[in-house]
């Protein structure tokens, strides 16, 4: 099997390591930044090409992980090259499905998006763990021919992750509310605070603030881009959120406290339930590490953080869709994360900052 990587930062990269160990791909790589694309080598995770026609050429299946504006271009590119399939991995679904469907591209495509990521960034930062249990959303539409979408769900499926199918309006939506909201509220919580003419305000703020302004440090150009190309969704969602946080303020301006009781233990609730990756509490870090269906696998684990003195605070096993593998999440000191991810790639795993 041929996998091409079109794009080989933090999740094509990713991407290419989880292929080529789950699916047995040979997995061929290019990007438009040589930096990236050597970093991705070194690591393992694709096989260098010198252009994006070389690499897609009988692909079996081609992964577009560029940013959302410059997919389309790419997905199309990817199939006159002769890639059999093609997915991409953009967060917005909607404008980037029909533009490559307009532009020919209809049966062979089959939109995707990861909902994964990391704290680090750029290729370094990937293992083949950051795919592992995550919902990865797919949306085919009436175009799409079958035998594609069914071969993407194989592939991603194989990987470890959870493929969901959706229309693309559907994900946009969602994605809106559950992505990209938090990061337009993040982002206006700390340019509240920042406002403020009292200095103390930043020295006071503790877990729970940097907790949910931890997004207001992302790239801004990334963030505008997508959050532009899903402006309708966003600003619903921005609607929604602004008439909580108003009848949340009627409450508290009421003196209601039977009512604010009432809100505070449904969104407990919702959340307790919430099927989402662990989250860190202040000053740890969390990794993923697979976990080989072999005995002893777990002790090499442990072993090599004791060997560097990584004092491990948490470890727990997740057990993969696939069933034949699982995930370890340890929580390590937040100053011991790079230090762990190293005695671990000397051992022979590797290890994905989660947060």
């Amino acid at each position: 099997m041929k996998v091409a990587i079109l794009g080989t930062g933090l999740i094509g990269a990713s991407i290419g390591l989880a292929a080529r160990r789950w699916l047995g791909a040979r997995v061929a790589g290019h990007d438009p930044d040589p930096g990236a694309l050597e970093a991705a080598t070194r690591r393992g995770a694709v096989e260098p090409m010198s252009s994006l026609e070389e690499a897609a050429a009988a692909a079996d299946l081609a992964f577009v992980c560029a940013p959302v504006a410059a997919i389309p271009e790419v997905a199309a590119a990817a199939l006159d090259a002769g890639a059999r399939v093609v997915t991409d991995t953009g967060s917005v679904k909607r404008e980037v499905v029909s533009l490559v469907e307009g532009g020919g591209g209809a049966g062979r495509f089959v939109g995707g998006h990861p909902m994964t990521g990391s704290e680090r960034s750029g290729p370094a930062g990937a293992a083949a763990g950051l795919i592992d249990g995550a919902a990865w959303a797919l949306t085919p539409t009436g175009r799409t021919d079958p035998q594609a979408a069914v071969a993407v769900e194989e592939a991603v499926r194989r990987m470890g992750a959870v493929p969901v199918r959706l229309s693309p309006e559907r994900h946009d939506r969602l994605v809106g509310l559950v992505s990209h909201l938090p990061q337009v509220a993040s982002t206006a919580l700390m340019a509240t605070a920042a406002s403020s003419t009292d200095e103390a305000a930043m020295l006071l703020a503790a877990g729970g603030f940097r907790d949910l302004t931890r997004l207001a440090a992302s790239s801004p150009e990334l963030w505008v881009e997508i959050l532009l190309a899903n402006r309708d969704a966003v600003r619903e969602a921005i609607e929604a959120y602004g008439d909580r946080l108003r009848l949340l303020g009627a409450m508290v301006e009421a003196g209601d406290g039977k009512s604010l009781s009432r809100a505070f233990l449904e969104a407990k609730e919702a959340r307790l339930g919430l099927a989402a990756r662990p989250q860190a509490r202040l000053g740890v870090a969390i990794l993923a590490v697979p976990i080989p269906d072999r005995p002893g696998a777990l002790a090499e684990i442990t072993a090599a953080l004791a060997d560097r003195r990584v004092n491990i605070e948490d470890l727990e096993i997740v057990h993969s869709a696939e069933g034949s593998r699982g995930t370890t999440h340890v929580t390590v000191g937040e100053g011991e994360a790079e230090a762990a991810i190293a005695a671990l790639a000397e051992a022979g795993h590797e290890a994905a900052q989660l947060t």
